[in-house]
């Protein structure tokens, strides 16, 4: 546990900060981590880095949907494909 205090200094500003505007200052997926959660920065394929720079195995990898792991490289590049034409039309 003090590794993990002494690791996560960001992560646990921002637990403050979210706990103003946040039901217990977190999310469902992680409401039960003792004693803060850390925050996510990024992720590719089947790690998360926080805002401190840990790095985690993600083995629920985003609820089970993940299936190509986070951030794949051929499913970004059709994404990106895809925003650059538009977000939201608004018409049919």
């Amino acid at each position: 546990m003090n590794r993990y205090l002494a690791n996560t200094q960001k992560s646990r500003q921002l637990y403050e900060q979210a706990k103003q505007v946040f039901p217990s200052g977190v999310s469902y997926f992680i409401r039960h981590m003792n004693p803060y959660p850390f925050y996510t920065a990024k992720a590719q394929g089947s790690r998360l880095v926080d805002v401190d720079g840990n790095e985690y195995v993600d083995f629920w990898m985003g609820h089970y949907a993940l299936i190509l792991g986070h951030s794949p490289p051929e499913i970004m590049k059709e994404v990106k494909r895809q925003v650059e034409k538009g977000t939201h039309y608004g018409t049919c």
